[in-house]
């Protein structure tokens, strides 16, 4: 394509992006939802709170998870709980009981016998 193409394109869509922008300035729902935004952040500012705080009063919830009270939640189910688990060593008779896989005496027994092995001893 040729420059002076390309610029005639991008002359066309930028008048048809300015149109666009002026009956959206003329929409009144526009013009509405506006307004109430600077009225919401002039009170929020005079008062000495942000959207944050807003938040954190309607859904506090919605707060902890990290998504806005304003959005509609689409809610997870909660992690299950780690089973607990219990290692019996057979040449020392030593026990260990985990929920995770970050017990010291575990990762010793792995680093010695492979995670395998270790995995064998397994009772619960």
């Amino acid at each position: 394509m040729s420059r002076l193409a390309e610029y005639r394109k991008l002359e066309q869509q930028l008048a048809a992006q300015l149109a666009e922008l002026d009956a959206m300035k003329n929409d009144t729902g526009l013009q509405a939802e506006m307004e109430f935004e600077s009225k919401l952040r002039g009170l929020l500012a005079e008062y000495g709170y942000s959207l944050r705080d807003i938040v954190n009063l309607l859904d506090p919830a919605a707060a902890k998870r990290g998504k806005s009270a304003l959005l509609p939640a689409t809610e997870k189910g909660t992690r299950r709980a780690r089973s607990l688990k219990v290692y019996k060593n057979p040449h020392s008779g030593e026990i260990v009981e985990t929920k995770g896989g970050n017990h010291k005496l575990l990762k010793a027994w792995k680093n010695e016998h492979g995670s395998d092995v270790v995995e064998s001893w397994l009772s619960k």
